[in-house]
């Protein structure tokens, strides 16, 4: 996979994560879960864009380690959406828990390398 590649799959997942927000109800805790999960869902997008232009090979490593932490945030919050019932949407849920598991498994393997090289 091209760095264009995976800078597409991340802003398609921070679309899918904004939909399944919209799904969660308007109360104090779906509000809460809502502000969580477009945080942290919508950030690996765009630290993604900032580790292209690292300053060097630490940064960069940095960098994907922070899209990284967010997207693990991100699956442990669809996690607490699945189990509280917060949305009606499951075939949304379960596509953007299985996303956010494939790209987490895609991160921790170019951190790794990256630590390699």
């Amino acid at each position: 996979m091209n760095r264009f590649d995976l800078e597409e799959r991340l802003i398609k997942f921070a679309a899918l994560i904004i939909k399944l927000a919209e799904t969660l109800p308007n109360s104090p805790v779906g509000n809460h879960m809502k502000g969580q999960i477009v945080r942290s869902g919508t950030s690996p997008a765009l630290n993604y864009g900032e580790a292209q232009s690292a300053e060097s090979k630490k940064d960069f490593i940095h960098k994907m380690s922070v899209c990284l932490k967010e997207l693990r945030e991100t699956f442990v919050a669809l996690k607490i959406i699945k189990y509280s019932d917060l949305t009606k949407q499951m075939v949304l849920l379960e596509e953007c828990y299985n996303e956010n598991n494939e790209l987490i498994s895609i991160f921790v393997k170019s951190v790794e390398t990256a630590k390699k090289n």
